[in-house]
């Protein structure tokens, strides 16, 4: 062998090759974590994942999405969402508000007018703005409908727009709007009505052409599971107590109607168009690629669409705190439709979501462009503080993955 031909080899072999994004080091733990969580509160189903740049690091699966017909979770199980869907609800207001057609200084009674007939024993309706909606400062109710003790006639949520019309003279204001915090189901509502008198479009629709269709989320989808879809979609689970003490886990079935709730709660999917949610939120544009493509997209091309879906820098204004979410100084605040948390020397983003028997979070970390996303499928009214409190304990591990 010639010398010139051994001085290359040993520049190639010293020339580093660079490696395939590996998870945090906190996964392995926070995988096993969770498994314990799913065995320790009878959950039948669970998933999460953890991605960088757009690229997803690493999943974790256990257990059933539907128990009966021995359907295991996979990446391609869909999950319910819960009140995430309220972040792409406040994204279609920014929208409006970019395009000049809304201001968040707006008062909401000049589009609902029908909130007048809502009690009031401090300030006044006519005060609540857009972006008190947006940051659950409006002083309106958390529930959106005052049932809930289990009964079998009890509605799971209102139907249709009438029925909660028809429910707000018997309501009031919880706080004087703009006082404080107040975590709101109905004032979702209300931001989708408006969003669908501004626009002219429902809810469900402008969402789908303006925020799915264009981050290639074609899995995503409300109420009725799409036929194409139905056997990935997963069941739905309650562990309750039985007369003797003992621990049952009720099937609640695949589908059910949120009704006029959609806009706050209604997000069907599976993770990997979460994966790709989040992707858009942490600016993530290499190697991102959009179901049904070859190949990635240019980085130029995918900036260029995220910022038409919303500018950048309105994105980020809608993670500046407005109010606390609690009385400790140091925990979480709100900003305009996501929960934000800066302990810790990071400013983390993302949001909560429970209804029926899932229950799930997404948090990212703008700096880094991490994120981690983790869904059950089983709610424990059995033990609920326990169970509460396991959930609480996934949250933080994950947060401290994301700093």
């Amino acid at each position: 062998m010639r010398p010139t031909s051994c001085l290359a080899i040993a520049l190639m072999l010293a020339v580093p090759t660079s490696a395939a994004p590996q998870a945090p080091a906190a996964w392995p733990a926070f995988a096993q974590q969770l498994s314990t969580y799913a065995a320790a509160d009878s959950i039948v189903g669970a998933s999460a994942l953890v991605l960088r740049d757009g690229k997803v690091l690493a999943q974790h699966h256990v257990g059933f999405g539907d128990r009966a017909r021995g359907e295991r979770v996979d990446s391609n199980t869909i999950f319910h969402w819960g009140s995430i869907t309220k972040t792409l609800t406040a994204i279609a207001v920014m929208q409006q508000v970019e395009a000049g057609k809304l201001s968040l200084d707006a008062k909401v009674t000049q589009y609902i007018p029908e909130l007048r007939s809502v009690h009031a024993s401090s300030g006044s309706i006519d005060d609540i703005t857009v972006r008190m909606l947006l940051s659950h400062t409006s002083g309106f109710q958390n529930g959106t409908w005052p049932w809930g003790r289990g009964r079998a006639f009890e509605p799971f949520e209102p139907t249709t727009w009438n029925q909660l019309v028809a429910m707000m003279p018997y309501s009031e204001l919880v706080f004087k709007p703009g006082a404080r915090y107040g975590y709101s189901n109905p004032g979702y509502v209300y931001l989708a009505r408006i969003v669908e008198q501004v626009t002219g479009d429902p809810w469900e629709a402008y969402v789908a052409k303006n925020i799915f269709v264009p981050l290639g989320l074609t899995r995503s989808y409300f109420n009725a599971t799409p036929r194409h879809l139905a056997r990935y979609r997963s069941n739905n689970y309650t562990v309750e107590k039985d007369s003797a003490g003992r621990m049952n886990v009720r099937e609640n079935g695949r589908d059910f109607n949120p009704g006029i709730t959609i806009p706050n709660g209604g997000w069907n999917a599976p993770l990997g168009d979460l994966a790709r949610y989040v992707a858009f939120m942490t600016d993530a544009v290499d190697g991102v690629v959009t179901r049904g493509e070859p190949a990635p997209r240019d980085a130029a091309a995918t900036r260029a669409l995220y910022e038409t879906i919303l500018p950048r820098r309105l994105l980020s204004s809608m993670w500046e705190p407005v109010a606390a979410m609690s009385a400790d100084p140091n925990g979480e605040s709100i900003g305009l439709g996501f929960f934000l948390d800066r302990t810790g020397g990071a400013a983390l983003v993302g949001h909560t979501g429970s209804q029926a028997g899932f229950r799930s979070f997404t948090y990212w970390n703008p700096a880094n462009r991490t994120g981690v996303i983790l869904v059950v499928n089983t709610s424990n009214s059995a033990d609920g503080r326990a169970s509460s409190e396991g959930f609480r304990r996934l949250i933080a591990s994950a947060k401290a993955m994301l700093k």
